[in-house]
């Protein structure tokens, strides 16, 4: 894990201090105990998550319907959502400025970047940014929430199936975001995620009827859900290496380019905290261009801009 990451979680960062609060042997307790909640045999009829399960029945139903109600702006409005929703909301906002904080953002930024990554329904801010520190921490090992080690198909969906109950969610949040579970920016959206969702989808029919319900909510949501998995399965099963890490991630451009840039996995695994994905000249990566662009207007700053390279250097002058 990135050791600024593990610094947070450890010690030195506000809420940081709810988590010593906790005796060491209860603390082993609960990792254990998260480790365990992740894990594919707790995939079972007693313990599936039925929102989320029906919630993915349902979207993935109305993108197989999408295509017999198509319109142009239909179209249109999946591309700007899908683009919008991926790469500034996710790839961007979730992952690279909350999860590995390789940058900071203004407040007006970072409430809209959060705001179209709960539209996203990838889940709400806290829980995936969490969930994502969890997977570094434990990548390809016994906890790792979605390794395809224990199989594609669970690192690919099936994990997103167990049910967590909320005092689980407590635990997870205290071991491995503790630096962000009192932020009261997240805690909205922890309270208001499904109700954004709701209102997303009112909106487009509202706005455009059937085709922008199903097009702009089902298919662009499917579409996304998708391209953000295969991150999670195919790029730690195909592709090349750059750097030897501990885990099995590699660099995959087919899914870099449906993932904004998220593809080249093995370059993020080996430097967490870097803002950009791409090192090499041939690795573009279309959301370190969007953070470029909120550096630009200056509503992103403390940009973690720096290639490896430069960093090796670095370390070599100083010592």
């Amino acid at each position: 894990m990135d050791p600024q990451i593990l610094e947070a979680i450890t010690a030195g960062t506000p809420g940081a201090a709810a988590a010593t609060e906790v005796a060491p042997s209860a603390r082993t307790l609960e990792k254990a105990e998260l480790t365990e909640a992740f894990d594919p045999s707790c995939l079972k009829w007693s313990n599936i998550d039925w929102i989320v399960l029906t919630w993915m029945v349902v979207m993935h139903a109305g993108a197989l319907a999408a295509p017999f109600f198509f319109t142009w702006s239909a179209l249109g409005i999946t591309v700007l959502l899908h683009w919008a929703t991926c790469s500034l909301g996710i790839c961007l906002g979730y992952h690279r400025y909350l999860s590995h904080r390789s940058f900071k953002l203004r407040t007006p930024a970072r409430f809209v970047t959060l705001l179209i990554g709960a539209i996203s329904g990838e889940g709400s801010p806290l829980m995936w940014a969490a969930t994502h520190r969890m997977h570094h921490h434990k990548s390809d090992q016994d906890g790792d929430p979605h390794s395809p080690l224990e199989g594609a198909w669970w690192s690919h969906i099936l994990w997103l199936f167990v049910k967590h109950d909320a005092k689980l969610r407590e635990v997870l949040f205290r071991h491995y975001a503790p630096d962000l579970a009192k932020d009261k920016m997240l805690m909205f959206f922890e309270k208001t995620y499904f109700s954004i969702l709701v209102l997303t989808g009112i909106g487009l029919y509202l706005a455009g009827g059937l085709p922008w319900l199903l097009w702009g909510l089902c298919l662009r949501m499917v579409l996304a859900y998708h391209s953000t998995w295969f991150v999670n399965s195919a790029t730690h099963l195909w592709g090349y290496r750059n750097y030897e890490t501990t885990d099995q991630s590699r660099n995959l451009w087919w899914v870099a380019l449906f993932a904004y840039g998220e593809g080249w996995h093995n370059n993020h695994h080996a430097h967490q905290h870097l803002a950009r994905a791409g090192h090499k000249w041939w690795e573009v990566d279309p959301t370190f261009m969007a953070i470029r662009v909120l550096q630009f207007v200056g509503l992103a700053y403390d940009v973690d801009d720096r290639l490896p390279e430069e960093i090796h250097k670095a370390q070599h002058q100083a010592a």
